[in-house]
């Protein structure tokens, strides 16, 4: 099935990172944190993505603790041998679950970044991950030792290159001395503008590339969420703060200004969502968490979108930053950012 119909462009990755698609496939719904999924469909919108050319599928090693990483081989198994060789692969590691499901910190010693690292390459069926990158900080571990642990890995031919996930300025800097970073993983949308004041900058100055996932916020601001929606039993967003009461009405306030604006230029929400954080940087690769392949072909129609100046003014005017009501996690999970403190 082809999804779009021009080929997706290329961003490179900072300075020294990869060159990938520029929308990556978010592939974390697909296991874990969203409710229910359909493995087929899951597999076919992959199977698509990679026919589209998105050559960037994001993962974790505890989404569905392993789940996601052995949905992901399976894909790629089946996919044809060409873009089966084309797809790269970002991995994120450290969290520690539960039998339960429930998280009970990070990891980063250099041991246990090394084994972590052994189970992802046997549940790929890979002999190398492209992107590695703790998923937070662990706070008893400087950064400089995870990094380095990395570094090792790359050195040995595990790893290509060394990414980092939600970590502030100086956090960044620390890691960069360390050794080559390619990319920051870290929320960034229209209602998740934090970034701009410090760490995009930071990156910028050091050469290191930003891939955003959370650019549709958990679909709140993908313009098919409902006032009225019931979530079911095992999605995240029935503890976001972003979804609950009165913040909820007043989010889906701003995306009824934004649907505005998206109708006026005969494109969907979001597509005007995904289009706002293309425009902010050719350093910037948005991740789309697309679990279907209807949603993935909307995401994709974001590639064929301009936003003018008039465009980026309105919409600024719309959805001013710091519009959004709610943190982006609960508390106890905002404890966890470094990018946040």
């Amino acid at each position: 099935m082809t999804t779009t119909r021009h080929p997706v462009p290329t961003r490179r990755l900072g300075t020294t990172g990869p060159v990938v698609s520029a929308l990556g496939l978010g592939c974390m719904g697909m296991s874990a944190l969203y409710g229910e999924s359909d493995r087929a469909e899951s597999i076919a919108t992959i199977h698509a993505a990679l026919d589209a050319g998105v050559t960037l599928l994001d993962t974790g090693d505890f989404y569905g603790m392993g789940h996601n990483e052995l949905l992901i081989a399976e894909a790629l198994r089946s996919a044809p041998a060409a873009a089966r060789e084309q797809a790269l692969t970002s991995v994120k590691f450290g969290a520690l679950r539960t039998v339960e499901g429930g998280f009970t910190g990070y990891d980063g010693r250099p041991a246990a970044v090394k084994n972590f690292a052994a189970y992802s390459l046997q549940r790929l069926g890979a002999d190398h991950i492209d992107i590695y990158r703790i998923a937070r900080v662990d706070p008893d571990v400087p950064i400089e030792e995870t990094v380095g642990a990395i570094a090792e890995l790359v050195e040995a031919g595990h790893v290509r290159h060394i990414g980092l996930s939600e970590v502030g300025a100086d956090t960044l800097r620390r890691a960069a001395a360390v050794a080559p970073i390619a990319d920051l993983q870290i929320e960034y949308s229209l209602i998740s503008r934090s970034i701009e004041e410090k760490i995009l900058p930071t990156a910028r100055e050091l050469g290191i590339g930003v891939t955003a996932y959370g650019v549709l916020s958990r679909g709140l601001i993908s313009g098919h969420f409902t006032r009225d929606r019931e979530l079911g039993a095992g999605d995240f967003r029935g503890m976001s703060p972003r979804f609950q009461g009165d913040n909820l009405h007043r989010n889906l306030d701003l995306v009824d200004r934004l649907r505005a604006i998206a109708e006026a230029k005969g494109v969907t929400v979001a597509q005007t969502a995904i289009a706002w954080v293309l425009a902010q940087g050719t350093d910037i690769v948005p991740l789309v968490g697309a679990r279907r392949r209807d949603r993935l072909t909307e995401a994709l129609g974001a590639l064929d979108v301009t936003l003018d100046a008039a465009d980026l003014a309105a919409i600024e005017e719309a959805v001013p930053a710091g519009a959004a009501s709610g943190d982006r996690y609960p508390a106890a999970q905002m404890a966890h950012l470094d990018s946040e403190h």
